[in-house]
């Protein structure tokens, strides 16, 4: 049994601009629900980086490609001082999510930077990334594709749920894995929360001390995309010209903005789950208790507290296991999840 084990690291970063989320796994190539986190650790960004990532959406064609080169350099040296660290001896290979700065699937674009050669080069490891792209360029959208983990991994669970960035939410419908993007989330919250000199609302305390503006309620709850059916998936361009311009239209009080996002993201997810359904709810957003609060009321369901590692190194864990499906040449993008022409293996290798 030890021969079928595959040791990897998985590594994630988020548009809620958290960090990057690194972890060593262990995987068992053949029975997959056999894995073991062995190592993790969520990588803070430095202020230079932060502010790089943040304005790379209006950079030209010429400096995203510096940036791509640059970040891949920057994960590559990330990776080295976390292997250094653990001690690690054997990895097979690293699968990278990159960092995405433009999400236009209806215009046929996306784009995740992080050069997998500069990360192969500066690790002397086999790399996988790019992992959307080739399914966008099948018609799909790219995202998400945690999904293909959710059903492999996790089918005791009758929802999987992600709130990062965005709340994404998968399951089973037809004998089919349905996913989409459910609503933005921390990459909203946590926009409101830096305008008052905080990464985040801790724990949803000012949210939970503000009041709920119905108007600004009922219109983030009448915006068009909540009525299009799936596949769909969501990007921070969509915030920037639907959100914040709503948001900031019409309240200025961040404590009521926050309340009142709060209760947006609570309706979105609870209209979706069925009573007495079985959810595992993942992500930074986890920690929000005010918000997790707010979801078990409106949706009537209880949702289980699994262990801190899965809430924090979910996505990370599935992007180690998108890899190994990719090296064994294995379907790890579901066409019924993203739309694409066909079920299909994605990311691009890249070797040292």
């Amino acid at each position: 049994m030890q021969n079928n084990y595959t040791y990897c690291i998985g590594l994630m970063s988020g548009t809620s601009l958290d960090g990057i989320d690194l972890v060593y796994v262990k995987m068992n190539s053949e029975v997959y629900k056999d894995f073991e986190i062995l190592y993790a650790e969520t990588i803070s960004y430095s202020k230079e980086w932060l502010l790089k990532l943040q304005e790379a959406i209006s950079y030209s064609k010429s400096d995203l490609l510096i940036l791509d080169v640059e970040y891949g350099q920057f994960l590559g040296s990330t990776l080295v001082r976390f292997i250094n660290k653990n001690k690690i001896k054997k990895i097979d290979f690293i699968a990278s999510h990159g960092h995405t700065i433009l999400h236009q699937p209806q215009n046929g674009i996306t784009l995740q930077i992080g050069n997998g050669e500069e990360i192969a080069k500066a690790t002397n490891t086999k790399v996988i990334c790019d992992f959307r792209t080739q399914d966008v360029k099948l018609g799909g959208q790219g995202a998400p594709l945690v999904p293909v983990g959710d059903k492999l991994l996790f089918s005791e669970y009758d929802y999987c749920i992600n709130l990062g960035g965005f709340a994404n939410i998968s399951y089973e419908q037809n004998s089919l894995r349905i996913a989409f993007d459910v609503c933005p989330v921390n990459i909203v919250l946590n926009h409101y929360t830096r305008k008052i000199g905080l990464d985040y609302d801790d724990s949803g305390k000012i949210a939970s001390e503000g009041k709920i503006n119905t108007d600004l309620l009922n219109q983030l709850n009448s915006l068009s995309y909540y009525k299009e059916k799936f596949p769909k998936s969501l990007g921070l361009e969509w915030v920037q010209k639907n959100i914040f311009p709503l948001i900031d239209k019409i309240e200025t009080d961040i404590s009521i903005i926050l309340r009142t996002f709060v209760e947006h993201i609570a309706t979105q997810i609870a209209t979706i789950l069925k009573e007495k359904t079985s959810v595992l709810i993942t992500g930074g957003g986890v920690f929000n208790t005010f918000l997790i609060n707010r979801i078990e009321t409106l949706s009537k369901i209880k949702i289980p507290f699994v262990n801190k590692e899965l809430i924090e190194y979910k996505e990370a864990l599935i992007f180690a296991f998108l890899g190994l499906l990719r090296v064994d040449n294995q379907v790890n993008c579901l066409k019924s999840v993203t739309g694409a022409k066909k079920d299909h293996s994605s990311g691009v290798i890249f070797y040292p």
